[in-house]
């Protein structure tokens, strides 16, 4: 008889996606890349061009996954760098003080005109730019979203709970190191209650926007094993949904749990097991399986 290893990895939790018309599916892609080019070729002044090109990268990333769940297809993995920064330029272009910037998009320096108040640019883009940045681990990028001011996220507007800003404050002040993460942290949990919730109802934020939350908790205490949990609940919770209705089934939201998979890959990056496999959360996006393929 030998004794089990205790530092063995624990058996990973299967959690399977819902089945989607993968032919259907990939039937529209070609449609939705040429939506997205259209809105790319006058990003650099059209702010109408600006909002449809964040939609649309990040729907083409998300439908591409459909067909290739683990984004192993370079194809896939493409999308997700054009989502990134896509989303990025954007809120790079919103810095007052300057007249405009250059970022890089599909490989060409594009130069963005600065923008004044523009309702895409709220709070709830800016997560979805931070989530993309992580899931990309684009540092430069997470550091410029960081310095964002929440002020100039409340001004762009758009009818948010304040669980929202509570929560960019909190994922801003970690990644700039400040000493306030605790208290926004906090505040964060405790806004994210169904109870406080005007704008969205209180099953998506219980279901889709607590969870990752407690998953960030759970991993500032570098508690493995209660992370791994949180992020099984997290898809679970993902998957009941976006499955709860015949419409929630077919909205591409659903595809990829965007949220847990970028907590997800923020604690696989600082050594924290990720012991849950889901197409949900593409191994090769968990993974970084295209480190050092490109140029971002």
């Amino acid at each position: 008889m030998t004794n089990s290893d205790p530092g063995e990895q624990r058996r990973a939790v299967q959690l399977p996606r819902q089945d989607y018309p993968k032919d259907e599916w990939a039937a529209v892609v070609p449609t939705m890349e040429r939506s997205l080019s259209r809105s790319l070729e006058e990003i650099e002044t059209s702010h109408n061009s600006r909002s449809g090109a964040v939609m649309r990268s990040l729907n083409v990333a998300l439908v591409r996954c459909v067909g290739d769940p683990t984004a192993g297809m370079l194809e896939t993995w493409e999308s997700w760098l054009l989502a990134m920064q896509v989303h990025s330029a954007v809120f790079a272009a919103a810095d007052p003080d300057r007249e405009t910037v250059t970022c890089k998009i599909r490989q060409e320096e594009r130069h963005l005109a600065t923008t004044e108040r523009q309702t895409y640019l709220n709070a709830n883009a800016w997560l979805d730019a931070f989530y993309l940045a992580v899931i990309c681990r684009e540092a430069a990028r997470l550091d410029m979203l960081a310095r964002i001011p929440v002020s100039l996220l409340r001004d762009f507007g758009g009818a948010l709970d304040e669980y929202t800003y509570a929560w960019v404050e909190t994922l801003q002040s970690f990644w700039l190191r400040r000493d306030d993460l605790q208290s926004h942290l906090v505040r964060a949990v405790d806004l994210s209650a169904a109870e406080h919730g005007r704008v969205i109802d209180a099953e998506e934020m219980a279901k889709l926007k607590y969870p990752p939350i407690m998953m960030f908790y759970r991993y500032l205490r570098n508690d493995a094993a209660g992370f791994n949990e949180a992020l099984a609940d997290a898809v679970r919770w993902h998957k009941e949904y976006w499955t709860a209705d015949e419409d929630r089934t077919q909205n591409i939201l659903g595809v990829v749990a965007l949220a847990p998979l970028a907590i997800a890959c923020l604690a696989k990056a600082n050594g924290i097991p990720v012991e849950v496999q889901s197409d949900y959360l593409p191994e090769a996006l968990l993974d970084f399986a295209w480190r050092g393929e490109f140029d971002a």
